[in-house]
């Protein structure tokens, strides 16, 4: 129970925390004054003022926010400050570069989690070797045998089972020769070439859709080596797998949209201490990687076009820098209302969600 606390405390008071440095670090850059930087909420613990800014330690460990000068109000001046230091008086651009730097500081986070797991942990990589092979396929008729080892299609070397996917979906259903490394009785390795011409079959994907794929009829062994990376190595790496992380958020965010994945998988923070937890008692390569995808949703939470969420921030800048003139004060009052109702809906799903499958799961 401890070891869950810390972990959830950590993961997500971290995420938090780093979304408002990003938002620091921008705002200092640019000379914006910043009156407060506090990691966590609450009664402050801690507290100390290096230049301008206060710094402090405050009691709930679950983020951290940061106190721009003129943010909330541009008439609000603290003392020692200057009008030039003033977040609403400063251009949009700027105004938006700081705004944004919150989800851009939580996918770079991302993008280190990644290179830090693909460089302290290596690669796992599943072994091209065959498993089972369906009946009546087209791996069957070309005679290929439950522990083949693929070595090659069509001549290029094949060294894990996501390159033998990637050149059978790539095929578009062309013929393929296979290069296979088959144990004898023996025990000594036999090289077989092999012809075979993939055939179409319908699965779902991730998201539940139906999709057309070419397939052979084989599964994988499951046999798994781990490659060890060197700098370079786990920079690209790291870098693929936190692409991979986005493309997937994005889309399930737009199939969502597209109601292709139902609105009751939808989580909130109940199922995502859930899988802090799990992942903490199952080791900190787990957590990590666990850690970087929460970034990632984060993050493109924070740019949706909301108007109280960083996006719908920068969606006004874009609007002032369109028209050459700050916007409305009363349209941005009704808009950020009507935000802040959106988020309370979707936070209310959310929980719902998160409630109804922990009393099934009970249940």
């Amino acid at each position: 129970m401890l070891m869950t606390t810390i972990a959830i405390v950590a993961v997500l008071g971290g995420l938090i925390f780093f979304h408002e440095l990003g938002h620091f670090a921008a705002a200092r850059s640019l000379g914006m004054g910043v009156s407060a930087f506090s990691l966590g909420f609450g009664p402050k613990i801690l507290k100390r003022k290096a230049g301008k800014t206060e710094y402090a330690l405050s009691l709930i460990p679950l983020g951290g926010y940061v106190a721009l000068v003129g943010e909330t109000d541009p008439k609000d001046m603290p003392e020692g400050f200057t009008e030039e230091e003033n977040f609403a008086l400063r251009p949009a651009w700027q105004r938006l570069v700081v705004v944004a730097a919150g989800p851009l500081a939580n996918m770079l986070l991302a993008l280190l989690l990644c290179w830090t797991l693909a460089f302290g942990w290596g690669a796992q990589i599943l072994l091209p070797e065959v498993g089972d092979v369906n009946e009546s396929s087209p791996a069957t008729t070309a005679g290929i045998k439950k522990g083949d080892h693929i070595l090659a299609v069509n001549g290029s070397p094949i060294e894990s089972w996501e390159q033998l996917s990637a050149a059978i979906a790539g095929s578009g259903g062309a013929p393929l020769r296979f290069e296979i490394a088959r144990s004898q009785p023996d025990k000594q390795q036999a090289l077989v070439t092999l012809s075979l011409t993939p055939a179409q079959s319908v699965r779902k994907s991730i998201f539940g859709e139906e999709e057309t794929v070419w397939i052979i009829g084989v599964r994988a062994a499951g046999t798994t080596v781990t490659k060890s990376l060197d700098f370079a190595e786990s920079v690209l790496a790291g870098a693929r797998q936190a692409y991979t992380m986005l493309r997937l958020t994005w889309q399930g965010l737009v199939k969502l949209v597209q109601r292709v994945v139902p609105l009751d998988q939808v989580g909130g923070p109940i199922m995502i201490a859930q899988m802090v937890g799990e992942q903490a008692h199952q080791g900190l390569a787990g957590l990590l990687a666990l850690t970087a995808l929460i970034s990632v949703n984060l993050g493109i939470l924070n740019l949706l076009p909301i108007p109280v969420l960083d996006g719908g921030q920068i969606l006004f800048f874009i609007l002032e820098l369109l028209f050459r003139r700050p916007l409305n004060e009363k349209f941005r009052e009704y808009a950020m209302r009507a935000g802040i109702a959106a988020l309370i809906c979707l936070m209310l799903l959310a929980t719902f969600n998160d409630v109804w499958r922990l009393i099934k799961s009970a249940g």
